[in-house]
């Protein structure tokens, strides 16, 4: 797709959007599908709010603290204590951000073909197509799908007004090749070619040519740290910048009682042939674990300098941002060492902030939200029309009152390779899940938050499960309205 400049007819259509948003309001209708519920369109008369999503790579929630950036936004926004990434692995996770879908429906099932990755996901109708056509200005810099350039590396997917995404070497720090607008651009080992800052320039170039303007803006700005460098030593991964490097030496992994497990018995087959975590592997994990943090210092750095820019446009208080990241990880918890997929807490639930109008500032909210809430919850903001099915919600209702949808259930989906899939129902206070082996389990996340006893096969629990395999039965196929 060439580069587009803002024409007339590209206005006058922002026009007459904005003009039917305000016919809609005063019919008390809403702008968006009528399978989104809780829509609160946006407001009539005047631009839209600007619209930035950062989103990283395999962060967990303990992470945040390190970043004082996004903690500024929390204490200026609306924090979601109970998110989640309904498939947690990047692919899926990114395919359900663009789509408002669970991975059955939008058929990203996991990272690589013939069920997954780019090859596996229809980019023409998204998140970024439905705001292009509402007449916003969209951009993207970071990672993108897994898999996209190995198709046709010079790809611009529909939507994308400004384009910057890694092709080959998607997960280096250094040494990488950049898609920008049809161009491919290689990057090299230098100080300034660290992935993370080359994207933040990118993002900011995108902000500075947007705001101010006539359109409203929609950015996303993907950095892939904290993931791990492919065919790096990780003693040191992901690399920080060089200016973080040793900022935590001397930081220990977070001590949680699911650390190297000793029991797992009641856990499915996949767990039980783990062996516990070795000294020599806590210590390769620990430093692991630094590494994460001290690459996500450049992460912070880039949403401070975004910030900046939009205060110094004027835009700050028109902008609508969101931090979160596609998926969590297991830094050895439950035994499992790098691992994801899994319906854990650790690797499936995730930083959610989001600032900005409509968005209460320095609350929390504690209803259970995923990543299929991401995109109804974007066209709302922007009064755009999905052109699928959702099946998450907007959240905009949920940060207005913190009584809405408190008895709402989530879907987990996971691929595990040869160890089959599974498929899981979280509520306010279990987890349930089915694995096509055979096998189940169930936790009282109540009396237990860090998933040591199943509680599948004990008796007491019988009507407790009875009624979770019942619900997660209705939304293992369901769609749209059915999947809530």
């Amino acid at each position: 797709m060439p580069v587009q400049s803002t024409s007339p007819s590209r206005a006058r259509r922002l026009t007459l959007i904005t003009a039917a948003l305000a016919a809609a309001s005063a019919l008390g209708l809403s702008a968006l599908a009528s399978d989104s519920p809780d829509a609160t369109a946006a407001p009539p008369g005047g631009k839209p709010p600007n619209v930035i999503v950062v989103m990283t790579d395999d962060q967990t929630l303990e992470s945040m603290r390190v970043m004082p950036a996004v903690e500024r936004l929390a204490g200026q926004g609306t924090t979601f204590t109970s998110s989640f990434a309904t498939n947690p692995l990047c692919c899926p996770s990114r395919a359900t951000y663009f789509t408002g879908q669970y991975s059955h429906n939008h058929g990203v099932l996991t990272n690589s073909p013939p069920d997954g990755g780019y090859q596996a996901f229809d980019a023409s109708n998204t998140l970024a197509t439905w705001l292009d056509d509402a007449g916003y200005r969209t951009g993207y810099a970071g990672k993108y799908l897994n898999g996209y350039g190995k198709r046709k590396s010079t790809e611009v997917p529909p939507g994308f007004d400004r384009w910057y995404a890694g092709t080959a070497g998607e997960t280096s720090m250094y040494d990488y090749e950049v898609n920008q607008n049809g161009d491919l651009v290689d990057y090299g080992s230098a100080d300034d070619d660290y992935k993370t800052d080359v994207y933040a320039d990118l993002a900011a170039r995108f902000v500075k040519r947007e705001a101010p303007g006539g359109a409203p803006f929609f950015l996303t700005f993907a950095p892939s740290a904290p993931h791990k460098e492919g065919g790096l030593d990780d003693t040191r991964n992901p690399r920080p910048a060089p200016r973080h490097a040793g900022a935590f030496a001397d930081e220990e992994l977070p001590d949680s009682p699911a650390f190297d497990e000793a029991e797992v018995s009641d856990k499915p087959n996949f767990v039980r042939r783990h062996d516990r975590v070795t000294d020599k592997q806590a210590d390769r994990l620990e430093i692991r674990y630094q590494s994460r943090l001290e690459s996500l210092l450049a992460v912070d750095e880039g949403v401070a300098r975004i910030v900046r820019l939009l205060e110094r446009a004027g835009e700050l208080e028109d902008t609508v941002i969101v931090f979160t990241s596609d998926n969590g990880i297991q830094l050895g918890e439950h035994r499992l060492k790098l691992v994801k997929r899994v319906l854990y807490e650790e690797s499936t639930r995730v930083p959610l902030v989001i600032s900005g109008p409509g968005f209460p500032a320095g609350v929390q909210r504690d209803q259970l939200v995923g990543n299929i809430d991401l995109a109804p919850t974007i066209a709302d903001i922007a009064g755009a029309r999905p052109r699928l099915r959702q099946d998450g919600v907007s959240l905009l209702p949920l940060a207005a009152d913190p009584a809405k949808r408190r008895g709402r259930d989530i879907l987990f989906e996971g691929r595990l390779g040869a160890d089959g899939a599974y498929s899981a129902i979280r509520d306010p206070r279990y987890v349930f899940a089915k694995h096509t082996t055979g096998e189940e389990e169930l936790y009282d996340l109540e009396a237990d938050p860090h998933q040591l006893e199943s509680r599948h096969a004990d008796p007491a629990f019988a009507a407790v499960r009875a009624d979770l395999a019942d619900r997660l039965a209705a939304l293992d196929d369901c769609k749209g309205r059915s999947c809530r």
